[in-house]
């Protein structure tokens, strides 16, 4: 899984525990999250290790809402580096979680609770 990575480390929290949850429904499934800019580790890194650990087919899914530049153009290189460093590796690139109809509904309903509760959320 790759996100985009953030100065603030409390950023990742949640990235964290979505990585934890796919770990624990599927404990045979080799998970690794990577960062894309500012958080370690980043997608060479997390991929050599895949590669190290024996993983023969790589599935890299952008934990992003939208596609924009990161996805179309950086993304793309940084894994055709992956592929020339891993040959023995099949790298392919999963659509934006974004691009999901399920994450969308569930977006949705979490706005349309938001808008008939009341919070007072302090940060």
């Amino acid at each position: 899984m790759l996100a985009h990575g953030a100065r603030d480390a409390a950023w990742a929290a949640p990235f964290e525990r979505v990585a934890a949850a796919v770990r624990a429904a599927r404990p045979g499934l080799a998970v690794a999250l990577a960062y894309l800019e500012f958080m370690a580790p980043d997608l060479p890194s997390a991929g050599a290790a895949l590669a190290q650990a024996g993983c023969r087919h790589v599935t890299v899914l952008p934990l992003f809402l939208g596609v924009g530049g990161h996805v179309r153009k950086d993304l793309p290189v940084l894994l055709e580096r992956l592929r020339a460093q891993h040959p023995g590796v099949r790298w392919t690139l999963a659509p934006t979680i974004g691009e999901d109809a399920r994450l969308v509904a569930a977006i949705a309903a979490i706005a349309l609770d938001a808008a008939d509760a009341e919070y007072d959320v302090r940060l």
